[in-house]
């Protein structure tokens, strides 16, 4: 699977390293990923997410269903 947040979408970026000397090379900047699993109250389940760290302080604020019903909306995450 991609380095890609199901929650947020949020993915690699490019961009440079930038000597001294202003010698720039390609460099990527990576997010912050977890695998986390979420109990769900309404399917007495674990779902396991590959999360960046903002996607858990979205999910601590807005709960977990309303969260994963906004990224299904937006193609983020695609749960059975």
């Amino acid at each position: 699977m991609a380095k890609v947040c199901q929650v947020t979408g949020r993915k690699r970026m490019k961009g440079n390293n930038v000597a001294h000397s202003k010698l720039r090379t390609k460099r990527d900047f990576s997010v912050n990923l977890k695998n986390k699993r979420f109990w769900s109250e309404e399917e007495q389940r674990f779902i396991t997410l590959k999360i960046s760290c903002k996607g858990m302080r979205i999910i601590e604020k807005n709960g977990l269903e309303a969260t994963l019903h906004e990224a299904q909306k937006k193609g983020y995450v695609n749960l059975v």
